[in-house]
């Protein structure tokens, strides 16, 4: 089985072409937009975490865990919290599939192999993305590595933070494109984060 991508900050295009945008539907594409930082942030993942324990805690064996640019103090992302949980395997963790439902999120059947991927509440409508990643697999280890990475290397942040601008800006109306643009900055860094590791 081929190794899953390092790029972990949202979804990308997969390897039969298909992309976000056409699994949850063009029309439902939304412009990019970048904001300041929210304190208010890792509230509301708080917030969710608890909703999603008490639906799907019997899955959640590798734990809830708060992702992306938003679990980042200080860093400018997308208005939309990303939720990482770590599951036994995925077919195990379908079963799980009404209780989200329940809780407004929504299935999208992107990068089936490697996450089982979500949004809340709608596609147009953004506030929340999750995935059940298997706990022993590269993308979960790699969310967590670039979060823990952003968290603790303000010059990476801050170069992340100016690249998701300058995309954000050149790629408006092409969520694609965006995510593209930031794969080799964060392949580079999870890179690095490994080297330091093995070399201490």
């Amino acid at each position: 089985m081929a190794a899953a991508s390092p790029h972990v900050s949202e979804p990308e295009i997969d390897k039969g072409g298909a992309s976000e945008a056409d699994v949850a539907g063009r029309s439902a594409e939304v412009p990019v937009r970048i904001v300041r930082y929210d304190p208010a942030w890792p509230d509301r993942f708080d917030e969710e975490r608890v909703l999603l324990e008490a639906a799907i805690g019997d899955w959640a064996l590798g734990g809830i865990h708060h992702v992306g640019s938003t679990a980042v103090p200080g860093l400018d992302a997308k208005p939309i919290i990303d939720i990482l949980v770590g599951v036994r395997t995925l077919e195990e963790s379908r079963r799980s599939f009404d209780r989200l439902a329940a809780l407004d999120y929504r299935y999208a059947p992107y990068r089936s192999l490697e996450m089982h991927w979500f949004c809340k509440p709608h596609p147009t409508t953004r506030t929340h993305h999750l995935h059940l990643v298997p706990s022993d697999s590269p993308r979960f280890r790699h969310e967590l590595a670039l979060r823990d990475l952003l968290r603790t290397d303000a010059e990476l942040a801050e170069r992340y933070r100016a690249l998701k601008h300058d995309l954000a800006a050149r790629f408006e109306h092409d969520r694609d494109a965006y995510t593209a643009g930031k794969a080799e900055f964060i392949a580079a860094a999870l890179a690095r984060s490994a080297g330091v590791r093995s070399s201490g």
